[in-house]
Formats: C-alpha cells, structure tokens, sequence
C-alpha cells in the first residue's frame, strides 16, 4: 500500500516500512521492519551541524539531482550548452496499481528547461521488494547526460555496517564475500561492457550479526548487462546511502528534443529473517516477475566435450542415440556447426550451415533426434566476429575500433558493434531464418566471449554512448526474438558467468554460472550464486574433462549428480567413452532427478552447512506445498578420528510426521530439525541426497 500525506511518503509491503519525505529533494526517512511510517513527519528535517554542512538531509537523497550542492554520488549529472547545473522541481506524483504490482511515480521538472524526469517506485507488496528506476525526458535543447543512476536507497544508522557482495574470476565466479565498511565510499562495478566475472551487480547489508537464520539485512540487485556501478557511502553523520545504476565511466548520453532514456531498474529489498530469507524472498520473487515464464527445465545433453569442433552429423546421431538412452530431454550441439568453424580461428560471423558437416543441413539431425523423443537446441555467439570469417573481410567497419588502429584481439575475436543499425539487423536476420527455417529448434545457448574494448566508431562526441547502445540493442533483439520465436527457451552466457543480473534474466530462461564444471568446485561458485538467483536458473553440468586437468575429475558419479542436481541439471561428459554400466548409473540419477526438480527447482531452499565454515556441505530444499524435502550432502576433508557433522533440516512442519528415505521409523518435523539426522558419511568427496517426505 501506498499512502501519501503532507510530502510523507509511505510505502508498505506485506513485511516492511519504506518511509522518505520531503519537497523538492526527497530524502530518506526510515526503511525496514514495518510500522507506522505515517508517524514519522517528525524526521522531516535534520539539524544543520554547522554551516560547513548546512542541510544534512542531502546525504539522504532518494534521487540526487546534480546540482553543485550536492557531496555524495549523485544519480543524474548533465550538460547544457551554456551550464552544467539541474534545478529540478518536484510537480506531483502519481499512484497506479498493475495487479501484484503497485507504482508510485514523482515527476520533476527542470527550472529553466524543459527537462522532465520521473522517479519511479515498482512495489511488489508479498514479496517485500521495489524497484527503482528513473525515466528521462528532453523537450528542449540538446542535452549530454554525463551520470545516469538507477536511485539511491539509505540504509538506517547502524552502529557498523557488514557488506556480503560476490566477487570472483573466470571459473571462479560467485565467491562470497564479507566486509566491514569505514567512513567513505565503497564501490562494486564492472567496466568490460557487460555483467562481468569479477563482481555481481548485488549486495547485502547488515549490522555483523546477521546469519542464515535471523538478523536484518538490506539487499539490493541491479538489472543491467552493460557497465555497472554500484557504491556506498557512509558519512561522518551516521548516514548509509547505496546508489546503482549505469557505470559513470566513459559514459555520455546526447538526448535531443524529443527523446527519452530510462534507467536499468534497481531492486532493493529487507529482511529481519537472515540471509536465508533473503535469498528465499528473492528466489520467489525472480520466479513470478523477473524470469519470462515459469516452466519446468529439461535435462540437457550437451556434446561439446565430446566432439568440440568436429560437429559432424553422423557422430552427433550416435550421441543422441545414448543420450536418449539415458533419459536426456534436450540435445544440444555447440560450437562448430556453421561456416568454415574448425577451431577457435575462423568462422564466427558466418551463421550458415557447414555443408561438409551436415550436407542435408541441420534438419536431417533435428528429426532424428525428434524420431529419438528429445527437443533440440543450438548454440551460437552472435555479438562476436573472427578476423578470418567472410563476414569480417565484407564489412571490417562494423567492429569496434579506433580510427588508424587494429582493435585488440582476443580469443582470436573482436566484437561486432551493436549500436549500428546494420549489424542488430544482421544478427536479428540470421536468427530468425536460423529459427524459422528449424522450428523444431527449442533452445538457443546464446555465448558471449569477448568483453568490448576499442569502444569507439570514429565520433568523439557520442562514442561513449556505445556502451550502453550495446545493452540496448542486445536486449531489444532477445526481446524481438522471443516475440517471434514464443516456444524457444534461451540460456544466457558469456565466458562463463559473466552475464548474470535481473536485466538479461527478462528475456532469459537460464543461465551458464561459469566454465568451470568440477564438482567440487561447483558447490563454492553454487552457494554464492544462490545467494541472490534462484536455483531455476542455473545450469550446472555433470562432465568429465576440463583445463586438461583430469586429476579435477576425479570424483564419484554420484558427487558430480549430486552436485550438479541442485539446480538444471545438464551432462557435458564425452557420454561416447561411458561403459554399459556407467550409462546406466547416469539413466538412474537423470530419472531421480525428473523426481525431484519440481522441488528443486521451485522449492524453498536452505543453506543448512556451508564449505566456508565446515567440512559439511548441506543444502535443502522444501516443495511449494511443504510434502517433500530433498538435501544434498558433501563431505570433504576427511579424517579417521573425527566424526561427520550432523545434518539439521529447517523449514518443514514442526508438527508434521516425516519419512526419511532409508530410515524405518517416521519422525516429527520439530525432531528432525532440533534433533539432526546423521551424516553418515566418510572419506574425502563422499556425498548424500536425503529425501523426506510428509506423510501426516
């Protein structure tokens, strides 16, 4: 609900008080557990504390219009031709409501130009989240927008303040990692023109003494694909304030008369029930309004380490032919399939079917896997060009480039400028021909390798609004193409995962978390994606190779199931070399899988154990209806003379009876998780799934 009173602005969700107030330059007030936040008209304003700092409620902006007054990270800096200064007036506000979503939009005005921007709040009241975003709007003379910021969200006056964000690497995404902030400004970002590896555009905010069980937490995700920046700033006055949105580097944006622009949406929500309420909060929430339908994934087969470059038609029919036999839904070819594609050199841009390898084209195999009872799916990097590949040779202008200069090669690769009309028609074209000509095509791995470098076209004056024209028009040809295409489901991936944030996920089904598939591995980069994104969305793979380091691989079939299990579960091992009875086990963890992924995939999920803090890795996950609960154990770090942790489910019904798979006697839920069930396991990399179910 939203209510709105003397310039006091109060927004409820079903669990939470978010409270800001104030003429002109809104300000934060109060943002957490709920309450009666029409009483707080009190917190209006704050005492100046000397005339050095004469209006302490600036440090408290819900969207800081840039100004010259202005001391923290603003959210919209300009400039005209003759002045660099925004006097925007507040004129209104307006209130929608769009069935489970609720919208409060503030419109401001510029003074002296008609420059017009909305501040828009997205609330979704039952799951506790809103979402910032600002929409701009020139009516007269041109403009250059020099920052342009999603909004800004304060964070009460704690007595310390602990940031959990995502750090990591290629293969080494998703890490986990905690700080305590001092005075000053902290920033997260990514400059390499998409999500990136090395930070999550998403953050956690509390106090030091939040768990996964309870303790407050404020959180915040970004919906941008493109260079990002999120940073925060504590003052010397008790004052926490978060602004996200585009990153301000290398970034202008020209808006003539009549043109707009609106901002990547941030999504902030709070807590009281620990990280783990967090994360559960955000998976519901990712489920219904973020994701582009809600659909049961299917188990893939895919026969990259099988084959690699040497996609050939007849050896691809042999590894469906097992791949079926072992109960995979989907069957997808990668990387080789098109043009004179042979190795990582040549042929990428030249999106038609390589005649020596599959001389009947594509449709000969998509029938026969069809005739086999699988879906196919494909892979291709669209944004992408080898200097090799006729595509280049025919229009080297449509990369990016310095003028006089080579661009820098990467992965033998240069990326395709997407700002230019002609090449978003390019790669919209071959897509839709690619789809449309094979209908039966149901799912497209779209890759991304290469980060943008050379960001220019030869226009110093707009170049640096070809970062974000990059975005746009990625995300308007996904858009397109799901329009036209409604029945193909798309995976996003780039390098691994460097393209996971709420933005890509509205067209999105899934993503590719990273390129690294040790199972072992896998559950550190798993845990800290779970943190922010819903095991819906992760594809984890069961494979046998990787980096030419074997010794990696060296688990058990069942720890890799069970590792891979806990979100989509997809093979990647060279299935060609499987004996007759390591088929078999795969077939039997692919049927137990089918058992479970409702759960697993749409279920409640609690971090009960974690690697960073024990040699027991546990993770459970509840059915919607509360009937069934599934946990995965790992034990590492063996050692005779100690004893294997004991396992504490939650989130089960504390009066309800339970049978625990393997177990005779049924058992109460208050017993099973005060009381635990024994870890009975032993030896480096052993590993247990744990099913229970409600039987009264």
């Amino acid at each position: 609900m939203i209510t709105v009173q003397d310039h006091l602005f109060v927004i409820e969700t079903k669990n939470t008080s978010y409270v800001f107030g104030g003429g002109d330059v809104p300000f934060g007030i109060y943002w957490g557990k709920k309450l009666h936040g029409e009483e707080l008209g009190m917190f209006y304003t704050r005492d100046c504390h000397s005339s050095f700092d004469p209006n302490l409620s600036r440090n408290r902006e819900e969207y800081g219009f840039w100004d010259s007054y202005s001391v923290l990270e603003s959210c919209l800096k300009v400039n005209y031709q003759n002045t660099r200064q925004l006097d925007m007036r507040f004129q209104g506000h307006e209130i929608h409501s769009h069935g489970e979503k609720e919208e409060l939009v503030l419109h401001f005005r510029n003074s002296f130009t008609p420059l017009e921007a909305d501040v828009i709040y997205e609330v979704y009241p039952e799951y506790d989240m809103i979402g910032r975003s600002m929409y701009l709007k020139n009516e007269g003379e041109p403009v250059e927008i020099e920052i342009l910021k999603s909004g800004s969200v304060s964070i009460p006056p704690l007595d310390r303040y602990r940031i959990r964000y995502l750090k990591g690497k290629w293969a080494g995404e998703s890490q986990i990692n905690d700080q305590f902030l001092t005075g000053g400004a902290f920033t997260i970002q990514s400059r390499t023109g998409n999500t990136g590896a090395h930070f999550n555009l998403a953050f956690a905010l509390d106090d030091g003494t939040a768990d996964e069980e309870g303790g407050r937490v404020w959180f915040g995700l970004l919906g941008y694909s493109g260079n990002w920046q999120i940073t925060l700033e504590r003052t010397s006055f008790q004052d926490m304030k978060v602004t996200a949105g585009i990153s301000s580097f290398d970034f202008s944006y020209f808006l003539n008369q009549g043109e707009s622009i609106r901002t990547p949406v941030f999504t902030v929500g709070f807590t009281d029930g620990g990280y783990g309420e967090m994360s559960r909060k955000l998976h519901a929430f990712e489920i219904r309004h973020i994701l582009p339908q809600k659909k049961t994934g299917r188990v893939l087969y895919n026969s990259w380490e099988a084959t690699a470059f040497n996609v050939r038609v007849e050896s691809q029919k042999k590894l469906a032919e097992r791949a079926a036999g072992m109960g995979v839904e989907l069957f997808v070819i990668d990387d080789g399939w098109f043009g004179q594609r042979n190795s990582d050199h040549a042929g990428l841009g030249d999106w038609y079917v390589n005649p020596e390898k599959f001389p009947e084209g594509l449709g000969e195999l998509i029938r026969y896997v069809k005739g086999l009872g699988m879906d196919f799916g494909i892979w291709v990097e669209p944004e992408s060009v080898n200097p090799d590949s006729d595509l280049y040779r025919a229009h080297p202008d449509w990369v990016y480039r310095f003028p006089g200069r080579e661009p820098l090669e990467a992965r033998n690769q240069y990326t395709l400028n997407l700002s230019l009309p002609q090449v978003k028609e390019y790669i919209l074209d071959f897509m839709t021909r690619l789809l449309g000509e094979n209908p039966d095509i149901t799912f497209v791995k779209w890759d991304m390798n290469k980060t943008l470098t050379d960001v220019g076209a030869g226009d110093t004056r707009t170049d640096k609004a070809l970062w974000y024209g990059h975005v746009r028009s990625l995300y308007e040809i996904w858009e397109k193409l799901r329009e036209r295409f409604p029945h193909v489901e798309f995976e996003t991936c780039s390098g691994g995962g460097s393209r996971v944030d709420l933005g890509i996920l509205r067209y999105a089904d899934q993503c590719w978390p990273s390129d690294n598939t040790d199972a072992y591995s896998r559950l550190s980069i798993q845990e800290g994606f779970s943190l922010f994104y819903a095991p819906r969305i992760m594809t984890a793979w069961v494979t046998d190779a990787s980096l030419g380091d074997r010794k990696k691989y060296e688990r058990p079939i069942s720890y890799r199931f069970h590792s891979a299990m806990m979100g989509m579960l997809g093979i990647g091992a060279d299935i060609s070399r499987l004996s007759e009875e390591e088929l078999a086990q795969f077939a039997q963890y692919i049927a137990l899988y089918k058992e479970l992924r409702e759960v697993i995939q749409y279920g409640k999920q609690y971090r009960l154990s974690s690697l960073r803090t024990s040699p027991l890795h546990a993770v459970e996950y509840v059915g919607e209806d509360g009937g069934e609960a599934v946990i995965f154990a790992f034990y590492q770090g063996y050692r005779y003379e100690a004893a294997c942790p004991r396992i504490y489910p939650r989130g089960l019904a504390a009066d309800g009876v339970y049978q625990v798979e393997g177990q005779e006697a049924p058992l109460h839920g208050d017993t099973l998780m005060y009381g635990g069930i024994e870890g009975n396991m032993g030896g480096d990399f052993d590993s247990r799934l744990i099913r229970l179910k409600r039987i009264s």
